[in-house]
């Protein structure tokens, strides 16, 4: 699957994935003009959309009575030193915190193991291991 980004006027860039359309730029303060959604709120968009979608397969597939999920993803830069559970010890780190609600007639150890399993979503696995970006200059 490719994604083609191809700049706009100003920030603002169009994302072409498949046969879908988006949007992406900064927020005015940024130098944008906040016509779409940041990198950051994309990557977080990835994040939640992964999470809830683990969560409903594996609910579906286990037979149990999830009927809704709202995942929230807020990011923030911290430093790492106040973050006792990290490796990296000096300047600043990337933060994504993670709120989960699940609706529906769910029993505790049904969500204790639902809380377990968003560990588990792809894209939160993939961005807690280690990425190898290969980049190359392409002819036009």
């Amino acid at each position: 699957m490719d994604v083609i980004v191809t700049s706009g006027s100003g920030m603002e860039q169009q994302i072409r994935v498949g046969r879908h359309q988006l949007v992406s730029d900064e927020p005015v303060a940024f130098g944008g003009a906040d016509t779409g959604p940041s990198p950051y709120e994309l990557l977080a968009a990835a994040v939640g959309a992964c999470t809830s979608m683990t969560l409903r397969m594996y609910a579906r597939a286990k037979g149990w009575p999830l009927q809704r999920v709202i995942v929230t993803i807020r990011h923030d830069k911290i430093y790492a030193r106040d973050c006792a559970e990290c490796e990296t010890k000096e300047g600043r780190i990337d933060r994504l915190e993670r709120e989960i609600v699940l609706e529906g007639p769910l029993e505790e150890a049904q969500q204790q193991r639902l809380l377990e399993i968003a560990e588990r979503c792809p894209v939160h696995r993939t961005l807690s291991r280690e990425v190898q970006m290969v980049t190359r200059l392409k002819k036009p």
